[in-house]
């Protein structure tokens, strides 16, 4: 049970720094991508614009140079042919215009005298046919176009790109002027598609290893972005951890430095508004306690005098006017009641300045509990459940203190009887044994919304609480005596009805007091 507050803070404290540590990630993976998809964009374009800008001038240059051969080839041979040429002439004619350099299929169709169409092909190219010839392009070098002063040719020069089996080819046709044979052309592409391939290939890779000098770029750079980031955040965690004179060291005129100089200027600033703070709540503390030790004086006077006085009013002689018996009753309790603040007041500023120190003892906590009940006359109204035997190396006075105020608390404000159980707890978890002192009463309980102050100095649920109902200040002490042990209290509310008020304290403190005596300017209560 005392495990889970702690394992849990220790599991969420992880799971920040796990997060803090993941939301860093992240912004520099962030910035890796952004330089990469920047990168990669601008290789992928400029990878595509070359790749095309050498495909087309590749496939233009052999296109030119064919369609230019095939061109000649049609007037220098096709164009000698007869108008109705026999089989055997379109077969000769068409052999040697396979005779370029550029190593192109040739396939020529006329009608021979007998009005029959005949074919000559080459014989290149598995057998270049008709068929091979798209009907789009046959379409278009058979007609025949007007010629005017536009147009000085009535058939034209036509050409086309097809692929077959995966292989590029150029196919192109013409007709010969003044009727005669029809010419067919078709041209391998493959030799060019490799080198476009291997073009491809080659920006590819260069695309590739331009993505990965990017991204070493890009985390370099990312680095160099995230430096002064990180140096913000951890000036940032050491001014929150109280290092209040953390600076940055400002260089350049960038948005980061003047985030540096904003930074710099706003620790300067929370530096002096701290420091003028703890002054004035120095100058304060000192008065309270200059106060107190003033009044001390006096009212250790003014306390022997009301003594006198109560032992008259308790005498059977009645020496004491009973006009004035209720003011003088008043006296004595006011007196009282000033002189327990006044005391509670030098506590508190004992603790505040870290002068208060613990004098350890064995004590038996039952005997402890007992005699702090019974010198307060609560016998009747306290239900004690301890074993005899539980022993504790604490302050005596101390832990009468912390006992007097939960107490004394309870009768107060949820009457009697108020219970009170002792109990151990072993070590475990890395935790000492500890002893664990519940003081449950009967009452209507605490607010929720006056738990998280109970503890809290000159703190009352209600304004409207008379006077006499105590300063405020009893469970602040209780707490801080609790604290100086090492221990804690906490306070809840019963299922069953009533509050309940847990002090856990160390079975040994010496380890406290050893590291104090080690520490002398060490706040003392601190735990």
């Amino acid at each position: 049970m005392t495990e889970a507050p702690g394992g849990v803070r220790g599991w969420a404290a992880t799971r920040k720094g796990h997060l803090s540590r993941l939301r860093f990630t992240s912004l520099r993976l962030r910035l890796v991508v952004v330089f990469g998809l920047v990168a990669l964009t601008a290789a992928v374009s400029a990878s595509g614009i070359a790749y095309w800008l050498n495909r087309e001038a590749v496939l233009t240059r052999t296109q030119d140079a064919v369609l230019g051969d095939f061109r000649q080839a049609m007037q220098t041979r096709a164009g000698t042919l007869r108008p109705h040429p026999t089989q055997d002439e379109l077969q000769h004619t068409a052999g040697q215009m396979t005779l370029s350099s550029q190593r192109f299929s040739v396939l020529l169709v006329a009608q021979d005298p007998d009005g029959k169409t005949v074919y000559g092909s080459s014989g290149g190219l598995d057998g270049f046919s008709l068929q091979d010839v798209p009907e789009s392009l046959r379409a278009a070098v058979a007609k025949k176009q007007p010629v005017d002063s536009g147009n000085k040719y009535a058939y034209h020069l036509y050409w086309q790109r097809i692929s077959e089996n995966g292989t590029p080819y150029l196919v192109a046709g013409t007709r010969v002027i003044d009727g005669g044979a029809t010419g067919y052309m078709l041209k391998s592409l493959e030799p060019e598609a490799k080198d476009l391939n291997s073009l491809a290939w080659s920006l590819g890779i260069a695309t590739a290893l331009a993505l990965v000098g990017s991204a070493l770029l890009a985390q370099a750079a990312a680095s160099t972005v995230l430096k002064p980031v990180q140096r913000l955040g951890t000036a940032a965690r050491r001014l929150g951890e109280g290092k209040l004179d953390t600076r940055l060291r400002v260089s350049g005129t960038d948005e980061l430095a003047d985030l540096s100089r904003t930074f710099n200027y706003a620790a300067e600033a929370l530096e002096k508004r701290v420091e003028d703070m703890a002054s004035r709540d120095e100058a304060s503390r000192r008065f309270v306690a200059d106060m107190s030790h003033e009044l001390r004086t006096p009212l250790t006077a003014i306390t022997a005098v009301t003594d006198i006085l109560e032992e008259e009013l308790e005498a059977e002689s009645g020496s004491v006017d009973p006009m004035i018996e209720p003011a003088v009753r008043l006296v004595v309790s006011e007196t009282r009641r000033l002189n327990d603040l006044v005391e509670n007041l030098m506590e508190v500023t004992r603790f505040d300045a870290g002068t208060a120190r613990l004098v350890l003892d064995d004590v038996d906590v039952a005997d402890q509990i007992t005699a702090c009940i019974d010198a307060r006359a609560w016998l009747d109204a306290v239900d004690l459940d301890a074993e005899r035997g539980i022993h504790a190396r604490l302050d005596p006075r101390r832990l009468d203190v912390i006992l007097a105020n939960l107490i004394g608390n309870a009768l107060k404000h949820g009457g009697s009887p108020v219970r009170v159980v002792v109990r151990e707890s072993e070590a475990q978890g890395g935790k000492d044994a500890q002893v664990v002192i519940e003081v449950r009463d009967h009452g209507p309980g605490i607010p929720e919304d006056v738990l998280p102050h109970v503890f809290d100095r000159f703190y009352k649920a209600s304004a409207s609480r008379p006077r006499s109902e105590g300063s405020g200040l009893g469970l602040s002490i209780a707490m801080e005596n609790a604290h100086i042990h090492g221990g804690e209290i906490t306070a809840a509310n019963s299922p069953a009805g009533g509050a309940v008020f847990t002090l856990w304290l160390p079975r040994d403190a010496s380890a406290l007091t050893e590291e104090s005596e080690k520490d002398p300017g060490k706040d003392a209560n601190a735990s």
